[in-house]
């Protein structure tokens, strides 16, 4: 981003608006940490736990005024020393230059034309910042005696980048000095900012990532300051509140997976020059070459000479880029809101319900998401969907019925409906509750369009309203297609149309119990032919193009998320290749913070 770096020279208090006594301040951190560590509020009152912790840290902040230790000038006039410094480590520094672009702050810009697929930058291991090279670091010792850093890799990187900041000899200071002095995650926004985001789906994991910090700030002030083996860091006379949310987003925003030395598990890392790269919709196209040990990364598409470099960063909605990364995204391909969804334990066809959802590797109450392109709902929410809206007759079909195992393969298909009348009730369940979550929200969309168009708004209430706007623009047209769907089979009911038949295929195999509902099914168009297809199959094996189309369906062309139900974990694993696919994988610069160990 385009921002102005920090002021060189360390200053003890120097501007600070009061003197603080160590022992004043140490209460205030006590008061702090017992207030972040408390039981969590009941619902409905997580914002005014915000309001309350929010206080503390501004009371703190207000205090440590001037004690951070900072960068002369601009981070703009250390472009050339990172380049330099990417040079002598010997990464790629060739075909590309650090530039700005308007809106989207420092990206990278082809200096030549780059082909698609084309090894552009290359970033040696040397030059990364790790969790291994933190153990190695002057924090070592305090890392082999404490849990929390050994067990949250993404803080033992905050520390580690916080402590050679401060020193002057630091083989990483020509990348430090590059990096944001501060940004346009939530961890920044004022409190009347991060109000615009009440009622989305996002203000829990805003207001928790909030909370978290300053635990994790509170907690590490009195380890800084009373553990023997701290007593080497130089952090002691400068760890501000400032200084953590400024190390936590840094490393939050640009934080990755790559393998280690030996190649036997991962580890997080910071990637200089390479973090440069603005997202886009696209394919991942970086990964990890243990055999020359360094991150490659080939180009997404052709770049003529001047254009901008981009990369993508996963399939992650735009809740995710704005909590994690700072920045909303026009047109995410990958956009989507959460729904939570679940059979009720008291309802009389519970255990029916949950029985058939086991045999499709559904749990009984997940979190769902609908999507903001067509078709809104997955493979796996139409399968559970419809178990959730079966009748008694209908659930004992699936249970015992003829072909009832295979008939579970058919439920994450659209073309095989269970009957009409469950697709109607399906289909105006979706409505209905998706209308209803449509109420939850203060302000309608034509309010939001409206407010920004105002120009005195800030950017972070910008980034605020168009992510509530876009929660309410999926959901809208959620409701627009159940209404649609439901609409075409009442008519289908009405006209007496006759369910699609299937065929029943050995192929059909339920992977595990987080797949998709991977199905080779096909649609006949007669009785007839469906039993002249089976007399056939009897002599017939599958041939091995057909075995090989089987393995590599994938339903919806989606794959899983951490709550076992959507996309994108949460840290992307950059594997020994360049992958060129995105199915099953996050971006190479996913962005974000593990909040607990």
């Amino acid at each position: 981003m385009g921002k102005k770096s920090r002021v060189k020279t360390q200053k003890s208090g120097t501007g600070a608006t009061a003197v603080v006594s160590p022992k004043e301040m140490m209460n205030l951190i006590s008061e702090l940490l017992q207030k972040c560590s408390s039981t969590a509020p009941s619902p409905g009152k997580e914002w005014e736990e915000y309001i309350q912790i929010r206080g503390l840290v501004e009371k703190i902040r207000k205090k440590q005024k001037g004690m951070s230790v900072m960068f002369e000038g601009c981070r703009e006039d250390y472009f050339s020393e990172l380049m330099g410094w990417a040079a002598e480590c010997g990464a790629s520094c060739d075909g590309f230059e650090i530039s700005s672009f308007a809106d989207e702050g420092y990206g990278l810009k082809a200096t030549k034309d780059i082909k698609a697929e084309e090894l552009f930058l290359w970033i040696p291991r040397k030059m990364l910042m790790t969790v291994e090279s933190a153990k190695n670091s002057v924090l070592g010792p305090l890392y082999n005696q404490d849990r929390i850093l050994q067990a949250m890799g993404n803080v033992t990187l905050a520390l580690h980048l916080l402590c050679e900041r401060a020193n002057p000899s630091s083989n990483w200071l020509p990348y430090i000095k590059t990096l944001p002095a501060e940004y346009d995650t939530p961890m920044y926004f004022e409190d009347e900012e991060v109000g615009n985001l009440l009622s989305t789906q996002a203000i829990q994991d805003v207001l928790s990532q909030y909370k978290n910090t300053a635990r994790q700030y509170a907690y590490f002030y009195k380890v800084i300051h009373t553990h023997p083996n701290a007593s080497k860091l130089p952090l002691k006379d400068a760890f501000s509140f400032d200084d953590y949310r400024w190390a936590v987003s840094s490393v939050m925003t640009r934080q990755n997976q790559i393998p280690t030395a030996d190649g036997s598990r991962v580890t997080l890392a910071l990637i200089p020059l390479w973090d440069m790269c603005n997202h886009t919709n696209g394919l991942i196209t970086t990964g990890y070459n243990l055999e020359d040990d360094r991150c490659e990364c080939v180009a997404l598409r052709d770049y003529k000479e001047g254009e901008q470099i981009y990369i993508f960063y996963g399939t992650r909605s735009n809740a995710e880029f704005v909590i994690h990364n700072g920045f909303f995204f026009e047109g995410n391909a990958h956009d989507r809101v959460k729904i939570k969804l679940g059979v009720s334990k008291s309802e009389r066809l519970y255990a029916m319900k949950a029985e058939v959802l086991a045999r499709a590797g559904i749990p009984a109450s997940s979190i769902f998401a609908l999507h903001c392109n067509e078709p809104p709902i997955s493979a796996q929410l139409l399968a559970f969907l419809r178990v959730f809206c079966m009748t008694e007759e209908e659930l004992k079909d699936y249970l015992v019925g003829d072909h009832a195992i295979n008939k579970i393969f058919t439920l994450g298909n659209t073309e095989f409906p269970v009957s009409w009348e469950n697709e109607i009730k399906l289909w105006t369940f979706l409505e209905t509750r998706a209308a209803l979550l449509l109420k939850t929200y203060k302000t309608t969309s034509e309010e939001d369009r409206s407010m920004l168009e105002k120009p005195d708004l800030s950017l972070h209430s910008r980034i605020a309203i168009k992510l509530r706007l876009a929660e309410k623009e999926i959901l809208e047209r959620a409701v627009s297609s159940g209404r649609t769907k439901r609409q075409h089979f009442q008519k289908q009911l009405d006209e007496g149309t006759p369910l699609p038949l299937y065929e029943e295929s050995d192929i059909a195999l339920l992977e595990n119990a987080d797949a998709k509902l991977p199905i080779i099914l096909r649609k006949l168009e007669e009785e007839d032919e469906r039993l002249e297809e089976e007399m056939s199959l009897v002599e017939m094996k599958p041939d091995e193009a057909s075995l090989d189309a089987y393995k590599k369906t994938v339903l919806n062309g989606r794959c899983k998320d951490l709550d076992g139900t959507e996309e994108d974990p949460e840290v992307k694993e950059i594997g020994d290749e360049v992958e060129k696919t995105p199915e099953h994988q996050d971006a190479p610069c996913t962005k974000r913070t593990e909040d607990e160990p």
